[in-house]
């Protein structure tokens, strides 16, 4: 059974859209605005109008006090319609518009009115303030109702009080000319209002284009889904603004560059200091998956710029997959090194088979015995010079690889290196990659040789490799040690142009230094240093000769 579906209800309240939230607030905010400034402004000018209207009477009534005829006649004549008093105070009435002029004497009786049959009779008021020589402003209400008052005392000649006078200016007047002011100020009023909602229309459709249209709460959950994101991936993200400035580190990002959130708001510059690092992520440095070394971490960093001028970088470890593809690359050392001695056991066979075949067996026992005795010297030569046994295989595995590319492997004279190495890996890894360089450097030039040279000083170990390679020229002897610059192919599990940088960082963490020069038959030379490398200080005796590791590969051998 289907279900139809109910319609929707029209809900009442705020609206949900950021663009609709705003103008109406806006709007709404404008509108309290223009009442709140059309009140305040009414609210004085009603004061200041009535103020006027009293002040305006006390004119008057100052006007028709200094009229002499005014004085004379409440002194000469009784108070009657007919008479001077009731006559000068009409005219004055006419001619200033006023509702009434009252003249009075000391005993409060009325000498003018509008209403003649009031003339004679006692005010409703009392003008004691008047009648002691006080001027008088008042809004009050008398036999024709609400008025803006003004009273000043009457003076004859000899400037004693005789009476007073009193003006009166009907207060609807006084209303009208309010009211009459609050179209305009409406209309002034509703033009700010209207200028204020297009100005908040503005704003709002600039808030819908930065918000795309969202919601408040979309804005909120795609702001907690982000958190969540940023925190909860694997690869570090670092957000900067159009200023270059660190805007944003998520937890990731932390850990591989080792800061913390004092970087947010300064420059990578300032926060991880010169390098190659600092250079991707400030964009000086541009391309997709670059490699970048930041303390013992090999990082992939990939630069995006955004709209509003800045960037977003992304960074992902790639320390244990360079780790493991080194050790294929020591593993495929291996192998070739296994290869060569293969390939040497074979032609030795094929040599020790032929001697026997041809029945010289003395010839045959003298092989063999010459053969044996190249390895066990070989070896022996190694361990005398060097007693670590890591960097001893290494460099036996390394001999006979350089024997079956056919380059002269030697140990210099000067080399002695005791059993004391503080980090004997990371010597391993440093040599090695010299030594692999040096002998990519001279494979297939005539009489290629490399020499290693391992000798301490104190504490210190001193390397250098020297090659007869090309050399390299002093433009680019910085640039060898540069992340991610290389002349070789890069091999299939990663890129190239880590394993110099990595010797000169290995070096640096250990106080130490890493060059490159020129080595006396014109190839590279390479030169580390390591300042506290061993253990314990240890006195050097006296080195012997060093002897060729490997010969040139024989003659006769199989291709």
């Amino acid at each position: 059974m289907s279900h139809t579906p109910s319609a929707r209800r029209l809900r009442l309240g705020m609206p949900r859209r950021v663009f609709s939230q705003v103008l109406l607030m806006q709007v709404t905010l404008a509108a309290g605005v223009a009442v709140l400034a059309t009140g305040l402004f009414l609210a004085p000018l009603s004061k200041q109008l009535d103020h006027e209207a009293m002040r305006r009477a006390l004119a008057i009534a100052e006007t028709t006090a200094q009229d002499p005829q005014i004085a004379q006649g409440l002194l000469s004549t009784p108070p009657t319609k007919d008479g001077p008093v009731q006559q000068e105070a009409e005219r004055i009435r006419r001619a200033t518009h006023a509702e009434y002029i009252v003249v009075l004497d000391r005993h409060w009786v009325r000498w003018s009115h509008p209403t003649t049959s009031q003339i004679g009779h006692k005010v409703s008021t009392s003008p004691s303030d008047a009648l002691a020589g006080k001027e008088v402003m008042e809004i009050d209400r008398g036999t024709l109702g609400r008025s803006a008052r003004g009273k000043v005392p009457l003076y004859d000649a000899d400037h004693h009080v005789i009476g007073a006078v009193s003006v009166g200016i009907a207060y609807d007047s006084v209303r009208a000319r309010l009211i009459s002011a609050i179209p305009g100020l409406l209309a002034y009023a509703g033009g700010a209002l209207a200028v204020g909602a297009l100005a908040a229309w503005l704003i709002s459709r600039r808030v819908q284009r930065q918000t795309r249209d969202l919601a408040f709460s979309d804005i909120s959950a795609l702001l907690a889904e982000r958190e969540a994101m940023l925190h909860g991936i694997r690869e570090g993200v670092v957000a900067l603004d159009r200023g270059g400035r660190i805007r944003l580190l998520n937890d990731e990002a932390r850990r591989l560059l080792g800061i913390g959130d004092e970087a947010v708001g300064r420059t990578p510059d300032e926060a991880l200091g010169a390098g190659r690092t600092t250079d991707v992520l400030a964009g000086r440095v541009t391309g997709t998956d670059l490699l970048t070394v930041r303390g013992r971490r090999v990082l992939v960093a990939n630069r995006m710029p955004t709209d509003d001028g800045g960037a977003v970088a992304t960074l992902r470890d790639r320390t244990e997959l360079e780790q493991l593809g080194r050790e294929l690359d020591s593993t495929r050392g291996l192998i070739d090194a296994l290869r060569a001695q293969d390939h040497e056991h074979a032609n030795r066979m094929h040599t020790l088979l032929g001697l026997l075949e041809l029945e010289m067996y003395d010839d045959a026992v003298e092989f063999v015995g010459e053969v044996v005795g190249d390895h066990r010297v070989t070896s022996e030569q190694i361990t005398e010079k060097i007693h670590d046994p890591l960097l001893a295989a290494l460099l036996v595995g390394k001999a006979t690889v350089a024997a079956e590319r056919g380059v002269a492997l030697w140990v210099s004279e000067r080399s002695r290196l005791p059993d004391r190495l503080v980090d004997p890996r990371g010597l391993v890894t440093v040599v090695g990659n010299l030594v692999d360089n040096a002998l990519d450097a001279v494979a297939g030039t005539p009489h290629a040789r490399v020499e290693v040279e391992l000798r301490t000083d104190g504490r210190t170990v001193v390397l250098r490799v020297r090659d007869t390679g090309p050399g390299i020229p002093p433009d680019q002897r910085e640039l060898v040690f540069t992340e991610g610059w290389s002349t070789k192919r890069p091999p299939e599990h990663g890129k190239r142009g880590l394993g110099l940088s990595l010797v000169r960082r290995l070096a640096e963490r250990q106080g130490g230094s890493a060059t490159v020069g020129t080595a006396g038959g014109g190839g590279a030379e390479f030169t580390v240093v390591l300042p506290e490398a061993l253990s314990e200080p240890e006195l050097e005796p006296p080195a012997h000769g060093g002897r060729q590791l490997t010969a040139e590969p024989p003659a006769g051998r199989a291709g």
